[in-house]
């Protein structure tokens, strides 16, 4: 009988997608899908830095890492404000080093319809969907690439690539994300960096409030979707230990839909 060859699946599973010895930075880390996000990666081995705005769920989110057996700090920031953030990156990088991993996950979701949009909610959604991200990826990107490994992973959504229920500066800002992701890929894959961007679907996540309250909404957006039911945080964690790992060197400048079907529907 042919003998399984050395190390077994365990380790060329261990080899193709392990975190270890890695840092990651997770901005909207501390709740949904970011949250999720967060603890796939430093459960897969990275040490994580989780930069998100409310102090109560920072620490528990810190705390509920810890308790896993895993590396994790935390930085409390507005992502809108940029002396703020140049701050915070900076202080991102004090407790495990400089990040191999940027997961950029924050974002605001203000959707009045466009006759009422005006400037304000517009700056506002702008500087936490696109400039924010940008502002990372100019702070931690070069260094990735002088170092040549990095992975720049950008959440995105439905509404980077069609408009509805009222989509807005939203689905601007979404849209800039993913073309952010392609010019990034352009300029750093070539020194070991990716970037791509994830796709979710409608998610029961904090961040979909106004439609989570509408139950026919809700049960219609499922009915989109091929798989029969709207995403959960959770089904971000194995897609996104992917994109962060070894086993993506070849994916870059690429989105990848975590929707149940809900885009090809």
């Amino acid at each position: 009988m042919d003998q399984p060859s050395s190390g077994g699946p365990a380790a060329y599973l261990t080899s193709l997608f392990s975190l270890d010895g890695r840092v990651a930075v997770v901005t909207g880390g501390s709740s949904g899908i970011g949250r999720a996000i967060a603890e796939a990666l430093a459960r897969a081995g990275a040490s994580v830095v989780v930069l998100a705005r409310r102090e109560s769920e920072l620490d528990a989110t810190v705390a509920d890492l810890t308790a896993l057996g895993c590396r994790a700090a935390r930085v409390s920031v507005d992502l809108a404000d940029r002396d703020a953030l140049a701050a915070a990156a900076d202080q991102a990088a004090r407790p495990f080093g400089e990040p191999d991993i940027l997961v950029n996950a924050a974002g605001i979701n203000l959707r009045p319809p466009m006759d009422d949009l005006g400037p304000d909610v517009w700056d506002t959604t702008m500087a936490v969907n696109l400039d924010a991200p940008y502002l990372l990826g100019q702070r931690f990107g070069p260094g990735m690439a002088e170092r040549g490994y990095g992975r720049l992973i950008h959440i995105t959504s439905q509404q980077a690539y069609r408009a509805f229920v009222s989509s807005g500066a939203y689905g601007v800002s979404k849209a800039g994300l993913a073309a952010l992701a392609r010019s990034q890929a352009e300029a750093w894959s070539p020194r070991g960096v990716t970037a791509n961007t994830l796709v979710p679907g409608f998610v029961m996540t904090p961040l979909n409030e106004r439609l989570r309250s509408d139950p026919a909404m809700v049960e219609s957006l499922a009915a989109r979707t091929f798989a029969g039911r709207n995403g959960l945080a959770e089904d971000f964690a194995g897609a996104a230990v992917f994109l962060a790992s070894a086993a993506s060197a070849y994916v870059t400048g690429q989105a990848l839909f975590v929707d149940g079907g809900f885009s090809t529907h």
